[in-house]
């Protein structure tokens, strides 16, 4: 879903390639209330390191993200290369921190959300432990992650049927940036936020790093030693690439001045 031109004031920095907004997390609330109220589409995407490595790699990934309205810092590490390379974002805009302040504007302003993702046993926790915090909130409706991609029309036409104002989609990547890109606009939400794990860790099957270690850009690293089998080969590969990456663009910077 392509950007709309000229309804805010655009303020993207390019970082590794990737276009992002320098915006703080009030500024980003801000924006998502307004587009409800004035009845405009919104789609936000997140990227962390992994995903700034793999969208070098994957041409459909990078595009799926650079199309969204709003791009933001999800990894701290994105914005410790932002300093580094030149052009500071003032703040991460973690994808779950955002999705659990949009539940509350949700909540305290009559917002209708509806929760696409993640397994039906996850998705009936996550609904529950939803329904504890904001007892509330309004929820348009549910549905699980495991669809085959040919069926998207029809997940598209049952969310729009539903009258959610914001869909929150708990899907892995490239698949959920993917939807958004071809059936977004199809749903008729106003906010369209990818949130990925964010489901499992407000469903309790994920714990979320303490604060010190986010604050120190180290989740990552507390997710691979929940699972360090499966995840730490990725992290160790990605995470490499990364910071390969930066020196790369700060030589290359050192080189054209």
């Amino acid at each position: 879903m392509a950007a709309v031109p000229g309804w805010q004031e655009r303020s993207r920095a390019q970082i590794l390639g990737a276009p992002l907004d320098a915006l703080t997390m009030g500024e980003v609330l801000g924006r998502c209330v307004g587009a409800i109220d004035e009845g405009r589409t919104l789609s936000i995407g997140v990227v962390n390191a992994a995903k700034l490595v793999n969208m070098r790699a994957d041409a459909d990934l990078r595009q799926s993200v650079v199309d969204c309205d709003l791009v933001l810092a999800d990894g701290q590490s994105v914005v410790w290369a932002s300093k580094v390379l030149g052009h500071e974002l003032p703040e991460r805009v973690a994808g779950i921190d955002l999705f659990t302040e949009l539940l509350r504007e949700a909540e305290d302003r009559g917002y209708r959300p509806y929760f696409l993702g993640a397994s039906p046993d996850v998705l009936e926790l996550l609904l529950a432990e939803i329904r504890r915090r904001h007892p509330g909130l309004e929820i348009a409706g549910a549905r699980d992650g495991y669809f085959d991609p040919a069926d998207s029309a029809e997940v598209a036409a049952d969310i729009a049927a539903s009258g959610a104002d914001l869909l929150f989609l708990g899907i892995t990547s490239p698949k959920k940036e993917i939807f958004v890109r071809d059936w977004g606009a199809a749903t008729k939400a106003k906010i369209i936020h990818g949130v990925g794990g964010s489901f499992d860790v407000l469903a309790g099957k994920t714990r979320r790093a303490p604060r010190m270690w986010q604050r120190l850009g180290l989740e990552w690293l507390y997710r691979m030693l929940q699972e360090p089998r499966r995840l730490g080969p990725r992290y160790v590969k990605t995470n490499g690439r990364f910071l390969l990456m930066v020196v790369q663009e700060m030589a290359y910077k050192r080189r054209s001045t």
